[in-house]
């Protein structure tokens, strides 16, 4: 079996969004994944600690500034993907006609919303392509 090399990835400048086809979410979505999974991983303990402290307990701050550096990190390595954060663990990847959208632990991409719609007007994908037959869709 031939050994084929993983996709390169591009990183963007800061403050700069990719446009991407279906194809090249889905390249890159395993990386998207693994680094948001992780990110979650090192978050959790955190989260724990910080929701069984009282808030006038003086380490609560030293604890949300731990949380807080963690979840940075994970919005940087997002954007540096080009895509963009909406949320705690969700990302849009932009198509030039809306946004693929993906929620961390969803397993692959499997919705699609407008640029005018949020997280709640987001529809299957496959329902999507069946009915728009969209260019970023076209391997």
């Amino acid at each position: 079996m031939a050994n084929i090399p993983p996709p390169l990835v591009q990183i963007v400048a800061r403050d700069d969004t990719r446009v991407f086809t279906l194809s090249e979410a889905e390249q890159l979505f395993p990386l998207v994944r693994s680094i948001t999974e992780e990110a979650w991983r090192e978050l959790e303990p955190v989260r724990t600690r910080l929701e069984s402290m009282v808030p006038s307990n003086p380490r609560a701050r030293e604890v949300e500034r731990e949380y807080e550096a963690i979840v940075k990190r994970w919005m940087a390595k997002m954007a540096r993907l080009g895509l963009v954060v909406k949320g705690l663990w969700l990302v849009d990847f932009d198509t030039g006609d809306g946004y693929l959208c993906w929620k961390f632990p969803e397993l692959r991409i499997g919705y699609f919303h407008a640029y005018h719609e949020g997280f709640t007007g987001r529809r299957p994908l496959r329902e999507v392509i069946e009915e728009l037959d969209p260019d970023w869709a076209r391997s």
